[in-house]
């Protein structure tokens, strides 16, 4: 991607504190500039507050897009139409084919306005070109499609893979030179992958030993785990210094393979989404740690976007679209790109717990009420 030094730059400054961002929701939902430079309120809106919004989620086995992504788009659309907009939600479940019949049926039903987090980013690029033939903006959410897209939200996705590859230095400190490393990758069809990679390798690369690395077909946590077996054969159990993994589900796959071998302590692992499990995986030490990206800022600020595109506003240089990346297809795409954080022990109170994402009973279950208290997570 183009223009990847200066979007990463920008949000770094904020990477420390995701409460830091909230700001930008607020002005998001207000839609404080339109393109031209003046008030996008006195815009002639294209519809009224009675639209449609098509959101296709790609998968269920990543906890957060049906417990999180898709109450928190929906709640936000309800609230800037007044009650009177409606989401038509679709899950693919892992299944590109179906994806695009979804997004096809979508553009059958004549819904206004279509945020879509594709599952394979060249696969939907045929079925994007005909929403554009229907007239119907498309928003890439979370991972950028290709085809004509009209906007793009989601996180700085190299930060997320820097913050995952400084964390692994930090837990190895003196001893990292001579440590051995399992990189779990995600699936190649999915763009982030190879930025999560990119990040983490700026690093991890001549720092320490990358011993074996793999991709993971459509991010499946089985088919990790069996890359973890393989590693654990190849590598040796007791040589495995840390574990690269791109995302929570496949970490706590990485784990439990782990475990089965019989490792006798967990070497540092990585992960991404704070998904619960992963959270208390955290809590209880097995987990080194996640990246929180705040779904409530992603969301939202995904909502408003395809609200103000249907309602005629401009979301370029305000705050609903800061940023501009490029696709293998398209040039300067407005994008909003949300900031992260490295969630360890030391930070579950001021993230997911203050962001209402958790409460501390939703951690704190009987099996991990100890490893609470011994951290003041009560």
């Amino acid at each position: 991607m183009n223009a990847r030094t200066p979007r990463r730059t920008a949000v770094r400054r904020t990477a420390i504190a995701v409460t830091a961002a909230a700001s930008a929701f607020s002005l998001a939902a207000c839609g404080v500039i339109d393109s031209a430079g003046g008030s996008s309120g006195s815009a002639e809106p294209k519809k009224g507050d009675d639209i449609t919004v098509g959101l296709l989620l790609p998968d269920k086995k990543t906890k957060r897009f049906e417990k999180l992504d898709y109450p928190l788009f929906k709640k936000q659309v309800t609230a800037l139409t007044s009650g009177k907009g409606k989401v038509l939600y679709a899950n693919a479940e892992a299944d590109k084919a179906k994806q695009n019949r979804q997004l096809e049926e979508m553009i059958a039903k004549k819904v206004d306005v279509l945020v879509v987090d594709a599952i394979d980013a060249k696969t939907i690029a045929p079925s994007i070109e005909k929403a554009k033939d229907a007239d119907i903006p498309v928003i890439a959410y979370d991972r950028l499609a290709e085809g004509p897209i009209d906007a793009y939200v989601s996180h700085d996705n190299e930060l997320v893979g820097e913050v995952q590859g400084r964390s692994i230095i930090e837990a190895l400190g003196t001893k990292a030179a001579t440590s051995k490393i399992v990189m779990i990758n995600g699936s190649v069809t999915d763009p982030n992958t190879a930025l999560f990679e990119d990040g983490a390798m700026t690093e991890l690369e001549g720092k320490v030993q990358i011993a074996a690395s793999y991709n993971t077909k459509d991010w499946l946590p089985e088919v990790a785990k069996a890359h973890m077996e393989t590693a654990i054969q190849s590598v040796g159990l007791n040589d495995i210094d840390a574990v690269y993994s791109a995302n929570d589900g496949m970490a706590g796959a990485a784990i439990d393979a782990l475990k089965e071998a019989g490792a006798s302590k967990i070497p540092p692992v990585t992960g991404q989404d704070a998904d619960l499990a992963a959270v208390q995986r955290i809590v209880s030490g097995e987990q080194y740690m996640s990246v929180y990206k705040s779904f409530i800022l992603e969301a939202n600020n995904a909502a408003s976007i395809a609200v103000a595109k249907v309602q005629g506003r401009g979301i370029e240089f305000d705050a609903l679209t800061r940023d501009t990346v490029d696709s293998p297809t398209e040039k300067k795409i407005p994008s909003m790109l949300v900031p992260v954080v490295a969630l360890t022990q030391d930070n579950i109170k001021d993230t997911v717990i203050q962001d209402g994402v958790y409460t501390v009973q939703d951690i704190c279950t009987p099996e991990y009420a100890a490893a609470c208290a011994e951290i003041g997570l009560e």
